[in-house]
């Protein structure tokens, strides 16, 4: 039995809390409870209020920089790349219709969809094109997606509506770059104060850390979406909270339900469940750079500590499946290794490198659910080996302050993607989230020869070295595969499971209608 906030987040105080809520809410005339009506087929009109977990002063509405939950959520409101990830994780249009390899790969070329407008009216064109990706890979102001595009060696009209991406050596995955959700074209007159795209809703207000609030974009290129008037997204720093706001019908629908506390609140007649099976992934994060990570043998100790069945089971209540220091687990090169609990195969290792008893601050936050529950459950697996873990728990605005890359000893969350490129997200020295602070020279050897190569024989087998690789000596503790939990009142309709990690069917809420 783990003794943590979720654990002890009973049926009794969840209700106690719901009914405070909403009698709030009822003085407040801004109504109750949901009724348990269904939301029927799609229809237009209406409001649609999530509430989104995380978020803080840090917030930001700039397309190229998303950090947090409701950033992530406002830029797939506001935004769209190129092309885009889809339910399925397969690669499918969005800005553009075609987006094609030369021979060689070592060149792309994107063609704009015809007829698509920004917020404003204008179309967009291949000069918006363009100088979105110089402004994602600005050099004096590099963003977030910046470092995958280092092989961009220009980018240049090619025609009325087509762009051409010449790289410095071939690149087989281009098109996954292209399909990072901060990679949304703007004009290029672009002004993040006031943020402009394509994306199904435009932007209406905002106060960071709070909230913010969009209205239809109505010159939208999917034929008849969005399907609501207004959409409203509400931080939310803790569980409990966010809770109680679905249940008093102060909110219509919410990501990330702790997983503890799925079944207490899918026995609601007014709420249903949205589950996804995803390639997200929880890691705790060892810097290599710094003792006593630096040495392999104690992060070896380390993840053998880890009974990430247990964790699984205690953490994510079985909904998820272990994982094994390794993500990517949709990429078809994924090795799917194994490694067991080996306690006194650990306490050997932190002999040999002299730290027998080793004690450690785990830096821990909301960030995600199941983060904290995580940090707990670990800390007392690790005591059974010697090893004393103390929680430092911060919120998630300190959490992802100046200090987010330097911590020593913490956590993290991510997404869906391929190997190649969530390795150019967080495993490579040039990463902009290298939170391991790892350089290994065969490993980025091998990755900078993989993701060049035309071969696929060739280019899977350099894919499957990398994971041993970084199975061996990396950084990251990665012990689960949560599944994605999200709730909504029933009314809603539209949001369906999603295999990118991100909550209530990728924060694409131009799908989700309200039945009146």
């Amino acid at each position: 039995m783990i003794s943590t906030p979720a654990a002890s987040f009973s049926r009794r105080r969840l209700l106690a809390g719901a009914a405070g809520l909403g009698a709030v809410a009822l003085l407040a005339g801004c109504g109750g409870p949901a009724a348990a009506r269904d939301a029927g087929p799609p229809r237009r009109g209406g409001v649609l209020r999530v509430g989104v977990t995380g978020g803080g002063a840090s917030d930001t509405l700039d397309p190229h920089s998303p950090a947090a939950n409701p950033d992530i959520a406002r830029t797939l409101s506001l935004y769209e790349p190129l092309v885009h990830w889809d339910d399925a994780y397969t690669l499918q249009p969005a800005v553009a219709e075609a987006v094609r390899p030369e021979p060689g790969a070592r060149a792309w070329t994107a063609t704009i969809r015809a007829g698509i407008t920004f917020h404003d009216g204008r179309p967009v064109t291949p000069d918006d094109v363009v100088a979105t990706f110089r402004r994602i890979t600005d050099p004096d102001d590099p963003k977030s997606g910046a470092s995958q595009f280092g092989i961009l060696d220009d980018i240049v009209v090619a025609g009325d509506r087509e762009v051409r991406f010449e790289l410095t050596e071939p690149s087989p995955v281009f098109d996954q770059y292209l399909a990072e959700y901060s990679c949304g074209i703007v004009p290029a007159d672009f002004d993040v104060e006031n943020p402009i795209g394509t994306g199904a809703f435009k932007f209406e207000s905002w106060s960071p850390g709070q909230q913010s609030a969009f209205v239809r974009h109505d010159g939208y290129w999917r034929p008849d979406e969005p399907y609501v008037d207004r959409l409203e997204l509400i931080n939310f720093s803790e569980d409990d909270a966010r809770i109680n706001a679905l249940l008093s019908g102060q909110v219509d629908a919410i990501d990330q339900v702790p997983l503890s506390l799925t079944e207490v609140v899918g026995s609601y007649e007014s709420i249903r469940l949205l589950t996804s099976e995803t390639g997200a992934w929880l890691p705790i994060t060892m810097r290599v750079d710094v003792e006593p990570f630096d040495d392999v043998r104690v992060r070896q100790a380390l993840r053998l500590i880890a009974g990430r069945e247990q964790m699984v089971n205690q953490v994510l209540s079985g909904l998820g499946a272990p994982a094994v220091d390794l993500y990517a687990r949709f990429d078809p090169e994924y090795l799917d290794p194994e490694r067991e609990q080996d306690l006194e195969r650990a306490r050997d290792l932190l002999s040999a490198a002299g730290r027998p008893n080793l004690s450690l601050e785990l830096v821990t936050s909301p960030i995600q659910a199941g983060t904290v529950e995580a940090a707990q459950v670990y800390a007392t697996q690790a005591r059974a080996a010697g090893v004393e873990i103390g929680l430092r728990r911060v919120d998630t605005s300190t959490f992802f302050s100046d200090q987010y890359l330097q911590w020593e000893f913490a956590q993290s969350f991510w997404n869906t993607r391929n190997y190649i490129p969530q390795a150019s997200q967080s495993s490579m020295p040039e990463a902009p989230f290298n939170e391991t602070h790892w350089e290994d020279a065969e490993y980025q050897g091998v990755i900078r020869r993989a993701r060049s190569e035309l071969d696929a024989t060739a280019r899977a087998a350099l894919v499957r070295r990398a994971q041993e690789i970084e199975f061996d000596r990396g950084g990251y503790l990665i012990w689960g595969f949560p599944d994605r939990v999200d709730a909504h009142q029933a009314y809603v309709g539209g949001l369906v499971p999603n295999r990118t990690g991100l909550s209530l069917s990728g924060y694409e809420f131009r799908k989700a209608w309200v039945s009146a």
